[in-house]
């Protein structure tokens, strides 16, 4: 019996340092931020007027204007492009070569072909919002890198049926 208390009091201890340790695990995991939320905090914070200052104000602010769309266009995934196979090679051929969580592999014509009777503007939605499969198949929302545009995720899916003619 007492062999049985020592046993069930060292586990409670076991259990209890587990807990700590994964709750310090957890909490040391960077939390996952929504680019939505900061475009809303940039529009409540804008000043409301500008100082013009004649030709000088008007220079200050095309300079302005010109570094945030240097900015914008910076953020924007592999630097903009919109070539399909380029935004593949670089993000989607991870899931669409092995066939990750039921994704079509690239060029397999009898996974691909009932997809493209959907109609590539069906495919695009998909890719762009992310979809659950009836099968259990998964593709997240603009392959899980929310910085792609539309025009990009568009044309990659474009291309990537292409590979199936």
């Amino acid at each position: 019996m007492r062999q049985f208390s020592m046993l069930t009091a060292g586990l409670s201890v076991l259990a209890i340092v587990l807990m700590v340790l994964a709750y310090a695990i957890y909490d040391h995991i960077p939390k996952d931020q929504d680019p939505a939320v900061a475009k809303r905090t940039e529009a409540r914070i804008a000043p409301v007027g500008a100082v013009y200052a004649g030709d000088t104000g008007r220079a200050a602010m095309l300079a302005a204007q010109e570094a945030a769309a240097k900015l914008a266009a910076s953020q924007v995934a592999y630097g903009g492009s919109t070539d399909g196979k380029t935004i593949y090679d670089n993000l989607c051929h991870s899931c669409h070569t092995a066939g990750v969580a039921g994704a079509p592999k690239l060029g397999d014509k009898s996974a691909w072909g009932a997809r493209i009777a959907q109609g590539i503007a069906t495919l695009t939605k998909h890719a762009i919002e992310g979809y659950n499969g009836p099968d259990g198949n998964h593709m997240p929302a603009k392959g899980g890198n929310p910085s792609l545009t539309d025009e990009q995720v568009g044309n990659t899916v474009k291309w990537m049926a292409d590979q199936v003619k």
